[in-house]
């Protein structure tokens, strides 16, 4: 696989998480989300540690989804950033 197809090959990954993130579906998917951290990040209802522990790895995996778009953008720019460098 050349360089060019694989520039290729990344820059169609990411104007296709581009469209996900930009659908009805995933601001819903989203809402829901954003509703489950809500409630998971009580103590209220944490049993005893080993609960609490794994609440924490839900809230830790539903922020990873959550702040999943800035990880695209993030990450596509750095693409971008190293694509002009090696051009120039």
């Amino acid at each position: 696989m050349t360089t060019q197809d694989n520039t290729k090959e990344t820059e169609a990954y990411f104007r296709n998480l581009n469209d996900m993130v930009r659908s009805d579906g995933w601001k819903l998917f989203l809402n829901e989300i954003h509703a489950s951290a809500t409630s998971i990040n009580s103590v209220e209802h944490t049993k005893d540690a080993n609960d609490l522990f794994f609440r924490k790895g839900q809230l830790a995996i539903l922020a990873n989804i959550l702040n999943f778009e800035t990880q695209i953008a993030n990450a596509q720019d750095e693409f971008e950033s190293q694509g002009n460098a090696d051009s120039e």
